[in-house]
């Protein structure tokens, strides 16, 4: 029985990420960065508190709009700051932050199941 999920053409799957770099959709790429289905784009965050909506702008310009903002944190997870949650739930995206891991595998799954994710992903 077949389990993987059909992933639509053109799509970027989150392949690996640690030692500071990820693999996606078979490019290597290093440092922290923005996953959305349809692109990828380097992050300038370098940790949590330090993130803003310009650093998001790719995340808010996105086409259709992003509901889904999964906040991979490093190794640990660290809460976002309460103005930018408020911000980004105002432009109705829900920002969920977790540790790199398991913001890599859930950005997977939510985006082969059609939802209208993004990943900004710090690395580990």
């Amino acid at each position: 029985m077949e389990i993987t999920p059909l992933i639509p053409e053109g799509r970027q799957v989150i392949e690996s990420y640690g030692d500071g770099r990820f693999r996606v959709s078979g490019i290597q790429i290093e440092g922290a960065l923005l996953v959305l289905p349809t692109a990828t784009f380097p992050w300038a965050a370098g940790n949590v508190a330090s993130m803003t909506l310009e650093s998001l702008a790719p995340v808010l310009g996105a086409d259709p709009p992003v509901e889904i903002l999964l906040v991979g944190c490093g190794q640990r997870l660290t809460p976002l700051p309460p103005a930018l949650k408020a911000a980004l739930r105002e432009r109705g995206i829900g920002a969920d932050p977790m540790g790199t891991g398991a913001a890599c595998r859930t950005y997977n799954v939510l985006m082969a199941e059609g939802r209208r994710v993004a990943a900004a992903l710090l690395p580990v």
